[in-house]
């Protein structure tokens, strides 16, 4: 589990913390990072806090490094260094994630979903030659990062489980360079592949698409969590699998999707936006198709508690509509590797409002 630490630093860099401010830096086209200094408690222990040093990675994406602030540290005990963890800020051109070089896996990712960015626009969609193909896209290591803190291809060789997208290439279609951003393993968790990452989870992610048909804005947040499970002795423990050649990549025993939707409050009102949020928590294994959606709905404080994140400020929590009761909370059961035999395969999952 990332430290408060990292999290704290990660949020803190693309202005994550309260407010709805990742949404901001998610949205906004200059990807502003903001700055400030220490609060009065930290006074005497932290210098000033100084603008994350922004790496550009060999295709031109920026990985914003927290380095240089972490040894602005006066403490005389880290005289010769400091130690970590250090937030691995990885600004795409679909997305925004922070790797977590303990897990070797994204803390989390945050996308910005519209119409337009889906190549669904009123004007129509692009051409081919704008639009990604995954069928050319390959996975691969991320090179901006550290060596010994990148996730490989041959950790997953063999492992049992799927390369999973955090952020999904069907909502990068917007170039084959922002595509090919997806199959970074900087995006890639393990997760179990037949019944889950090619069934279930897919019909969530096509659900969270699905959202720009009746949002003109939809942020989704995608996290990897490791819950605790009560063994038989009536103790609470944290159970997780790595895989990887030395073992180092963690398989996360559940994924967080967190959604937060806007749409004007009413024609009259366009500039007012109604806002709806939701959170679904769904464990790393086989998920039957005709599981409801409703019955993986967490509240977002919860999904915040066992990440250690701060999605969206109180006020915005305590004053958004659920996003069930905002829009049909269903999935829809796409099954590609049966359509030879049943072509006609399609069913609705819905829950009720």
């Amino acid at each position: 589990m990332p430290s408060t630490t990292f999290i704290h630093a990660a949020c803190f860099a693309v202005g994550a913390v309260v407010g709805g401010g990742i949404v901001t830096a998610v949205s906004s086209p200059k990807r502003t990072i903001p700055t400030g200094t220490t609060s009065a408690a930290n006074a005497g222990v932290l210098a000033p806090v100084v603008p994350p040093v922004i790496e550009m990675g060999p295709s031109g994406d920026a990985r914003i490094s927290n380095i240089a602030a972490a040894t602005m540290l006066t403490s005389p005990v880290l005289k010769y260094g400091h130690p970590g963890p250090v937030p691995d800020l990885l600004v795409r051109k679909a997305y925004t994630a922070a790797y977590d070089r303990r897990l070797r896996h994204p803390a989390w990712t945050a996308e910005h979903l519209t119409l337009a960015s889906l190549g669904k626009s009123a004007v129509g969609p692009a051409s081919n030659d704008e639009t990604g193909d995954r069928s050319r896209s390959t996975f691969a290591e991320d090179e901006s990062l550290p060596v010994a803190f990148r996730a490989k291809l041959q950790d997953y060789f063999r492992s049992g489980y799927d390369r999973g997208h955090m952020v999904p290439a069907a909502d990068a279609k917007s170039s084959q360079a922002a595509m090919d951003e997806t199959f970074l393993l900087s995006n890639i968790s393990p997760q179990v592949g037949a019944g889950f990452n090619r069934h279930y989870w897919a019909y969530l992610e096509d659900w969270c698409r699905r959202l720009t048909g009746s949002f003109a804005d939809v942020y989704i947040f995608t996290i990897p969590l490791y819950l605790p499970h009560k063994d038989p002795d009536g103790k609470w423990r944290v159970n997780y699998e790595v895989i990887g050649s030395p073992p180092n990549v963690s398989v996360p025993t559940h994924f967080a999707k967190v959604v937060l939707a806007s749409r004007p409050s009413s024609p009259s009102r366009p500039d007012v936006p109604e806002i709806s949020t939701g959170a679904f928590v769904l464990p790393n294994t086989i998920i039957p198709d005709e599981a409801p959606l409703e019955s993986f709905i967490m509240p977002v404080e919860a999904v915040e508690r066992a990440a250690g994140l701060n999605l969206f400020s109180d006020a915005l929590k305590n004053s958004s509509r659920h996003i069930c009761k905002s829009t049909k909370c269903e999935v829809i059961v796409r099954r590609f590797d049966d359509a030879q035999k049943r072509p006609d395969m399609r069913r609705a999952i819905s829950a009720p409002k």
